[in-house]
């Protein structure tokens, strides 16, 4: 009775430890807190609760160019937005984006880059952000620097994003659009830090780097929210 006593006390040690690793592992996996070059993501602004978004619809005024917009769906595809370097530029795949940096958002689906110039948005008057290139590639108004106030963009961490062009920030104002995209929210340039200019990852597909950065350690490709 004492061996098989003994004996069970062994084996419950052993599953807790082998428990403990396995959390551990899976903590590894998911927490890898940084976004990275070549990672496609959705982004929430805070304030609005509104995802940036776009899709192929013109604006009817300014530049005629893509529209950009923010949609309350957490579902739809046309969210999605790949980071690449900025115009001219690489940027290496997996690579922690740190504050400061300056990259590109490319809009999966079309492959236009998020864009602004002075062409006036046409709800608020603000400045207009549109979709524009071919394939990726465009000009320096897809230039966009991360705001933020540690040495690397964060997951968790809110954070603006600011156009090197017209030096305004990525801003939900409140105004929505009616036919052909009704409900949708208008998103502009908007030359001072504001509450509406706040943005958080969301859902998306993480590249992570060959190695953590803070560690040295190998890591796995990539992470999925």
């Amino acid at each position: 009775m004492a061996a098989f006593v003994k004996e069970l006390l062994t084996w419950g040690a052993s599953l807790l430890f082998f428990c403990g690793f396995i959390k551990h592992v899976l903590s590894r996996e998911m927490d890898y807190e940084f976004v990275t070059c070549g990672s496609t993501m959705k982004l929430l602004n805070t304030y609005s609760s509104v995802r940036l978004h776009s899709h192929d619809v013109k604006y009817g005024s300014g530049s005629g160019q893509q529209s950009v917009t923010g949609v309350d769906s957490s579902d739809d595809h046309n969210s999605y937005w790949q980071i690449r370097g900025k115009t001219g530029a690489t940027c290496m795949r997996g690579s922690p984006v740190k504050c400061g940096q300056t990259i590109r958002l490319m809009h999966l689906s079309t492959k236009r880059n998020l864009h602004s110039h002075h062409f006036q948005s046409p709800l608020s008057h603000n400045l207009e952000v549109s979709a524009f290139g071919e394939e990726g590639e465009g000009d320096e108004g897809d230039n966009w620097v991360i705001v933020c106030s540690t040495k690397h963009w964060s997951r968790r961490d809110k954070i603006r994003i600011k156009n090197v062009v017209t030096e305004h920030y990525l801003h939900v104002s409140g105004d929505s659009y009616g036919r052909p995209i009704h409900g949708q929210r208008e998103v502009s340039g908007y030359p001072t830090p504001s509450e509406m200019n706040y943005w958080i990852v969301n859902e998306g597909i993480f590249i992570k780097p060959a190695n953590d950065p803070n560690t040295g350690k190998l890591m796995h490709d990539h992470d999925e929210l």
